[in-house]
């Protein structure tokens, strides 16, 4: 068998914490943000952690990454 390859998309996507969790960025940041109110927009900045369900699959995906 070859080497897995790491996902490169997921790789730029997500990060591990020291504990192994997988750390992702919030989505609806991008764009129409005059609607959305500052407390809102402040959360949107904090990083989160995927939910245990994706996280499964998302590992598969980052075998190298430390």
């Amino acid at each position: 068998m070859p080497k897995m390859k790491t996902h490169r998309g997921a790789a730029k996507r997500f990060s591990k914490t020291g504990t192994g969790k997988l750390k992702r960025n919030q989505a609806y940041k991008r764009h129409i943000l005059e609607s959305k109110s500052p407390a809102r927009k402040r959360g949107l900045r904090k990083a989160a952690l995927v939910s245990k369900g994706d996280a499964k699959r998302i590992k598969s995906l980052l075998v190298y990454v430390k």
